[in-house]
């Protein structure tokens, strides 16, 4: 019996799954971002109150993405026992930091596993992993399909990095730190946009108005995000690089040696005797 050298990537995005994760993220751009480009007198800036209940739907295409990229790549019981530990694991980590501004050691997580495991097990894995800490924090609401997606991206982020199979070392660690310092910010950010949309008159002076134009709604949007996330989002990537540097040359290896030692899409074939 043998085996071919081994892949180091657990799922690949194939044709189908690359299509529904582009027609997913289309869907998330738009559900993100519909504050700034909706006009005053449309419908959906009429109903902006309805919005996150309408949105919501965007759960049920995550899951449909999910299935069809397991399903296209043929992911194994191996790759899915990995896929279950690591999300139960982030799912663990999550509860860490909460109360806590920034204490978030589920990034650091999600980039290092995305980085070894590829961009189609990332997007996967940090759904995945937001939806089950999500029923283990009871935090189910209109945003765990906003959320869901953020953190897809995030962690395919890391696996769409340059050098996957040759960059080793402190290069690479430094690579990741910076991916995960810029990328806890653009998660924050984006974040944000489910929400600033529905504040009302709490704060007349950064909430949208949908009576105003792209830039001054965007300048209203970045006033928001520095009242009152800046501090947040800053904490979590600090939080994020101090663990990449420190923790992260080890498990990086842990994982890699995982990933070998399953053996993901490598077919056993029988040698006739």
């Amino acid at each position: 019996m043998t085996a071919p050298e081994v892949r180091t990537r657990a799922v690949r995005l194939g044709p189908r799954s690359l299509a529904a994760l582009c027609l997913v993220s289309a869907v998330g751009v738009a559900g993100f971002g519909w504050p700034l480009f909706a006009d005053p007198t449309s419908q959906v800036a009429a109903h902006a109150q309805d919005a996150p209940w309408l949105f919501a739907g965007l759960l049920v295409l995550l899951v449909a993405v999910v299935t069809a990229t397991i399903s296209e790549s043929g992911l194994g019981p191996k790759a899915v026992a990995m896929l279950g530990v690591l999300a139960a694991t982030g799912a663990a980590l999550r509860p860490i930091g909460a109360g806590t501004a920034g204490i978030e050691p589920m990034f650091f997580l999600m980039v290092l596993s995305g980085r070894v495991l590829g961009p189609g097990f990332g997007f996967v894995l940090g759904s995945v992993t937001m939806f089950s800490s999500a029923l283990l924090t009871g935090g189910v609401g209109p945003w765990l399909p906003f959320q869901m997606l953020a953190m897809g991206w995030f962690t395919m982020g890391a696996g769409l990095l340059p050098g996957p199979d040759r960059m080793r070392g402190r290069g690479e660690l430094a690579l990741l730190a910076a991916y995960g310092f810029c990328a806890a910010f653009a998660y924050g950010t984006v974040m944000n946009l489910a929400g600033w949309p529905f504040m009302g008159a709490l704060a007349s002076n950064v909430a949208f108005d949908p009576h105003a134009d792209v830039t001054a709604n965007l300048a209203r949007f970045l006033a928001y995000c520095v009242a009152t996330s800046l501090g947040w989002d800053l904490g979590r990537a600090v939080v994020t690089v101090v663990l990449t540097l420190t923790l992260g040359a080890p498990l990086l290896k842990a994982l890699r040696r995982a990933t070998r030692r399953a053996a993901f899409e490598t077919p056993v074939t029988f040698e006739p005797r």
